[in-house]
């Protein structure tokens, strides 16, 4: 009893101490990120990226059409865990986020930044609008943030110790991001190009070097067998994607976007500080690679037309090496200065935090002139709204349709949204399985039997024309908030249609669709 006495004050000492440290202000910014995130993660609805999720969380694979296999997994454990929770299926989002803010910060004390600046760092991560944005909901870009700063952070620690094994981690690293997201493979050619144009090539006589390519590669393993297995669909689906996103003007004004999209603009000064910190100044002339981390990667998606945030994972290692330079030049002022620049530092980011938070998470009041503003900002929440007021309107075509019909009726979507929702909702109905041509639908079918009358939603009426010997209109997609949905706003019209023109196999071979 006497030692427990004795023991217990120190512990809490210990933990004070620990929570006071550089290291346990950050762990508590990231937590706090958290759980901001979960207090307001239940509003609105499903996202519909989430609703393609939702669906190919139920049929794990070690990969898809649309992305890797890490999504779509961690969406599963989330259902486990929280079943159809929307708070619960967006929480590990939110963890993915809060640990790109706890890295940056890390980052930013390996290169030699003090408390403030490590501090600076994992804010001006947590406020920028792509953090923010995508704790909010689960994507695929949610789990590619976080990897591309831990493959930095590991480069870093590479660099500083001059310890060849972190190649290990590196490799590793790059591989988990490539089962998140495989954009991650021009941070790769970064990666590369850095170690070549620097002294770091010293590594690649390494043996160290090649057992991490030969790990990453290792891990990286089931996903390239799917991938065999499947004719690499995914190069199929990228292609398609691009030249949509080229067509709709997605890919223009990528340089300019910079400056403002991905980082939050108030941070513009410190990751363009941190650019000049590795490639103009001798402190960071031994982590250049990080600079040539940016360089090529920004170059590449430039050449090849990208869509500007596919840069966001970029930019928190630019901002954990800025702050190190603004940390010296604070240094060099007088003490009156430093003390105004840094009350004015706090003050900026705090502000900037509420205002980026009120456009970038789901908290503006539906169909109100903040939420407009926001839905403009965020360019997310609008398609949130109405997909259970769809899956009830669905619902109420089935129970119109004689008795007879019912029994062999199905429900087929033209786009992974209506797919997710009607899986997500259906049930509740009583409805099938919804089947789709679209991504990884494909591959699943169309049922055994197949349907004989089925309600077509998400496609125009030339398509039910040509593969349905009879279809009558049955309504419109609406919802009760009267929010236009963009990911359904021009295929709203739900149709009843009848006498397939073709066989099931040869309708289903020419209905394989990208989207």
């Amino acid at each position: 009893m006497t030692i427990a006495l004795e023991t217990t004050p120190r512990l809490w000492t210990r933990l004070r101490n620990a929570a006071a440290s550089d290291i346990g202000i950050q762990v508590f910014i990231a937590a706090a990120k958290v759980a901001l995130h979960t207090l307001v993660n239940n509003r609105y609805g499903f996202h519909r990226d989430e609703l393609l999720t939702f669906t190919n969380a139920r049929y794990l694979a070690w990969g898809y059409v649309v992305y890797p296999p890490m999504t779509a997994f961690f969406g599963r454990v989330s259902l486990e865990l929280f079943g159809e929770s929307l708070r619960g299926f967006r929480f590990f989002g939110a963890v993915a986020e809060a640990l790109a803010v706890l890295l940056t910060g890390l980052a930013a004390r390996e290169l030699g930044a003090k408390r403030d600046g490590q501090v600076v760092a994992a804010l001006s991560v947590a406020i920028a609008g792509h953090s923010f944005v995508h704790g909010s909901f689960l994507s695929y870009s949610t789990f590619d943030f976080p990897c591309w700063i831990l493959v930095a952070y590991c480069v870093i620690r590479l660099l500083k110790s001059d310890d060849a094994r972190w190649c290990l981690a590196i490799g590793a690293a790059i591989a988990v991001g490539m089962m998140a997201k495989y954009s991650i493979a021009f941070l790769v050619m970064g990666v590369l190009a850095g170690t070549v144009l620097t002294p770091a090539r010293r590594y690649l006589k390494t043996r160290w070097f090649w057992f991490g390519v030969a790990l990453a590669v290792l891990i990286m393993l089931p996903n390239i067998a799917w991938q065999v297995r499947h004719d690499f669909v995914s190069l199929a689906y990228l292609k398609t994607i691009h030249a949509r996103d080229v067509a709709k003007g997605s890919t223009n004004y990528f340089l300019l976007n910079q400056l403002w999209k991905n980082a939050n603009p108030v941070t513009l000064p410190v990751w363009l500080a941190g650019l000049w910190f590795v490639f103009a100044t001798a402190e960071g002339k031994r982590y250049r690679t990080i600079g040539w981390m940016y360089v090529i990667p920004l170059l590449l998606m430039f050449i090849a037309k990208g869509r500007d945030y596919y840069m966001a994972p970029a930019y928190p290692m630019l901002l954990a090496a800025g702050v190190v330079w603004c940390e010296r030049w604070v240094e060099s002022l007088t003490p009156r200065s430093a003390a105004i620049v840094r009350s004015n530092t706090w003050r900026t980011l705090a502000c900037t935090c509420v205002c980026t938070a009120a456009l970038t998470l789901p908290v503006a009041p539906l169909g109100s002139a903040w939420w407009r503003v926001a839905n403009i900002t965020s360019g997310i929440f609008d398609s949130q709204i109405g997909w259970p007021d769809m899956v009830e309107q669905v619902a109420k075509v089935r129970d119109s349709l004689p008795a007879g019909e019912r029994a062999r009726v199905g429900v087929l979507a033209g786009d992974e949204g209506e797919t997710g929702a009607m899986n997500l909702y259906g049930p509740r109905y009583g409805l099938p399985t919804a089947i789709s041509g679209m991504n990884s639908n494909w591959y699943r079918g169309y049922g055994n039997p197949p349907p004989e009358t089925v309600i077509v939603l998400g496609e125009k009426r030339d398509f039910v024309n040509w593969a349905f010997a009879s279809c009558e209109s049955a309504g419109h997609v609406t919802n009760h908030y009267g929010i236009a949905n963009s990911s359904v706003t021009g295929y709203d019209e739900i149709f009843v249609c009848r006498g397939l023109r073709r066989s099931w196999p040869e309708f289903w071979g020419k209905f394989r669709y990208y989207g």
